[in-house]
């Protein structure tokens, strides 16, 4: 009989991971479509209330007369002549203060939850009548200062309740729908005022605003300060400006921030011709730190940045078990040595068999840690899944190496494999570090227990042909 010698059994287990890769990525592609289900119900529950809000403005919108050259064939002949037409200068102010409050709750669907919010705003804007607009081409006599506008911006103005003001100097403006900043996506309201005297005005305005999820501001002018509070305890802040280091405090009542910009971080002109484009704020998913430095990308000519504050769930269960997933060829590899182990060098023979099977169920755990965190939650679903496949697992392994102790020394090692699963995936900034330490000291210890097995292919025959003398 031929007797397979280390090395090939080695080559047999390589085969079997190998083999298990295949319902590894297929639990992967599940965890993927299970977080994009989510997504589509979170966005179906914020489809009756508002999406995430981007809010922009106060912007003054002054209407001027220019005259423009055109040309036109008239008989076969280009004729050129010079027709008036209507343009807009967008001037942003010197100083706009704003203050937000924002509500929290959690709105659920089936097994879905959504983060929505209801946020009163109020803020006030100075604006000052640039004296000199040759820069721009336009001369004084040009401006339309009966036909001033005001606009102030949300993304989602479907979210707008029926408390918005806007006053200047105490007198309360109409506003209408519509015309928004671009910045917010040219959504918002808007309203006319006269002003012909050209002194500097103040601006005053209160809104409340319903949204889900995030919640952005763009700066603008010479000088923007933002302060924000709210009962969620879990924010992240992002974009293309992070809040002051030392106004931002986090506890268990909640948080509250404060960002001060100036024009000179922005590199915005006072006034323009065309008004500034939305800014480019990452729908993606995000991690559970509190701060989150996500650059919004405000490359390109005339777009704007934006401050953005993420309502967050404390544990992102599906991005948690994406990660656990990663670490499913660690747990199948310690427990494949284990196995190998008692193999080679306890003389316990393990068919190729035994270690798909065993495979299959550190396979399954992924996917009981999926289904039981989307009702229970990560934590308490992790216990439950590591104990149940613990328990599988060391009972399999007590017939496959005919002993209950050797099949304990495999519960040990699975329990310490679990426990150690749990802590690099709470500590996400060591878990790299940990992970190659223990990998160094297995690859040790395997070195040393098989230091003097000898790996070349020995054959084995029961009879043997008698050697001539």
């Amino acid at each position: 009989m031929r007797e397979r010698s280390p090395g090939i059994r080695m080559l047999f287990v390589g085969l079997v991971g190998a083999v298990l890769i295949i319902p590894l990525l297929m639990v992967y592609a599940l965890v993927s479509d299970r977080q994009h289900q989510a997504r589509i119900a979170q966005e179906s529950i914020s489809a009756g209330w508002a999406g995430p809000q981007v809010i922009a403005g106060p912007i003054v919108v002054i209407p001027y007369m220019e005259e423009t050259l055109t040309t036109e064939e008239i008989d076969g002949k280009i004729v050129s002549r010079t027709v008036n037409t209507r343009s807009e200068l967008f001037l942003s102010p010197e100083l706009q203060k704003s203050t937000a409050k924002i509500d929290p709750d959690v709105k659920t669907r089936a097994i879905y939850q959504s983060v929505i919010y209801t946020a009163g705003l109020s803020g006030s804007a100075d604006f000052v009548l640039p004296e000199d607009l040759s820069g721009l081409g336009v001369e004084p006599d040009q401006l339309l200062l009966d036909e001033v506008e005001v606009r102030l911006g949300m993304s989602d103005p479907r979210g707008l309740q029926t408390d918005a003001a806007l006053s200047i100097a105490g007198n309360d403006l109409v506003l209408k729908p519509g015309k928004g900043p671009a910045a917010s996506g040219g959504a918002g309201v808007h309203g006319y005022f006269e002003w012909s005297d050209g002194q500097p005005i103040s601006l005053d305005w209160s809104y409340s605003l319903r949204g889900s999820r995030s919640f952005s501001f763009v700066p603008r002018g010479k000088s923007s300060e933002w302060s924000v509070r709210s009962d969620w305890q879990h924010p992240s802040f992002s974009g293309s400006f992070l809040p002051d280091e030392d106004a931002v405090e986090l506890g268990d009542d909640g948080f509250s921030a404060s960002w001060s910009i100036s024009n000179l971080a922005l590199g915005q002109s006072m006034v323009t011709r065309h008004d500034h484009r939305a800014p480019a704020i990452d729908r993606g998913e995000v991690s559970d730190n509190a701060f989150t430095a996500v650059t919004e990308a405000a490359t390109g000519r005339n777009q704007s940045m934006a401050a953005t504050i993420r309502l967050i769930e404390p544990v992102d269960l599906y991005s948690q078990v994406d990660r656990a997933v990663k670490y499913g060829f660690l747990f199948i590899g310690f427990t494949f040595l284990a196995f190998f182990m008692f193999d080679v060098v306890g003389g316990v023979k393990v068919a190729s068999a035994e270690y798909l099977m065993t495979g299959a169920g550190l396979v399954l755990f992924f996917v009981l840690l999926l289904a039981f965190a989307e009702v229970v939650g990560f934590t308490i679903a992790y216990a439950i899944a590591s104990a149940a496949i613990i328990g599988l697992l060391t009972s399999y392994s007590a017939a496959v190496l005919n002993s209950w102790t050797r099949a304990k020394l495999i519960g040990g090692l699975l329990v310490g494999l679990y426990a150690l699963l749990y802590v690099l995936l709470s500590l996400e900034a060591f878990s790299l570090l940990i992970g190659s330490v223990l990998l160094f000291f297995a690859l040790a210890g395997v070195m040393y227990a098989t230091r003097s097995i000898d790996w070349s292919p020995a054959v084995k025959l029961e009879a043997k042909e008698e050697q001539a003398a």
